[in-house]
């Protein structure tokens, strides 16, 4: 007998952490819930959080006053708490006489959609587990930074360094240029085309190229137009013309001689 009472313990832990983990709602009952029909709306069939065997049941099926709930034992459900129109509580519980009443579970419902609250072991449950998963990450993440040797002993060996060299050693990604950016680089190359047109032009790779004439285009410039300047050579040495960029020096003047 005792095991099976475990079995059946075992049963019910299961259909409960089941039943947190599960949601139910009625698309056409959403719009029109108030606190007058959500006990309705939670009792409907498909729910799987109502249970058909109690009192409230009893009373809808023998259209009876709700009232009368006070005056019957077994499981019932009651409206809690009601903040319209987005949450509505609702409370599962076993009523042994009309004053003593066991909670047994809370549901609540959010704009339409049902939920079980889950209890305080439950919750705790949780908490440690996340918690235990957390510190024992912890530890086997401080344990791959330990370092033993014979010679040496022990010490700890972190990885941040080599994640820094790593990515100092990663060349940058180049940003995209911004629209502004592109539209004025294509003014800048198309005045720099005006000004200095390209004298053949081949449209297609194998095509002919064809000859351009810049004679009838007056932003045109001809370099063989600009004309040396001619200077005058103090030093008496060179053909007398120097091209305007040049970096050539005139001569010193010659130191005069001081009579004694």
């Amino acid at each position: 007998m005792s095991g099976n009472n475990r079995n059946q313990n075992q049963g019910n832990d299961l259909n409960e952490d089941h039943s947190l983990h599960m949601t139910w709602h009625d698309s056409a009952w959403i719009p029109m819930l108030d606190p007058s029909n959500v006990m309705n709306y939670f009792s409907e069939r498909s729910n799987p959080f109502y249970d058909r065997t109690c009192n409230n049941e009893i009373v809808k099926m023998q259209r009876l006053n709700p009232e009368q709930l006070v005056n019957m034992t077994g499981i019932e459900y009651h409206l809690l708490h009601v903040h319209d129109p987005i949450l509505y509580v609702i409370r599962k519980q076993y009523r042994n006489s009309p004053i003593n009443v066991k909670a047994l579970a809370n549901y609540y419902i959010i704009n339409g959609v049902i939920y079980q609250a889950p209890d305080l072991c439950s919750v705790l449950n949780a908490r440690m587990l996340t918690a235990t998963y957390n510190i024992q990450s912890a530890f086997e993440e401080t344990l791959s930074y330990s370092r033993y040797q014979s010679s040496c002993g022990y010490w700890w060996e972190f990885k941040d360094k080599e994640k820094k060299e790593k990515d100092k050693k990663k060349p940058k990604k180049e940003e995209p240029a911004s629209l502004f950016q592109r539209q004025k680089v294509d003014v800048l190359l198309s005045k720099l085309a005006d000004k200095f047109p390209p004298k053949v032009v081949q449209h297609k790779p194998g095509d002919k190229p064809i000859v351009m004439d810049h004679k009838n285009n007056p932003d045109f410039i001809d370099p063989s137009n600009i004309k040396e300047e001619k200077v005058d050579n103090h030093s008496g040495s060179g053909d007398g013309f120097v091209s305007p960029g040049s970096n050539m020096k005139p001569p010193l003047a010659k130191k005069r001689k001081l009579s004694k």
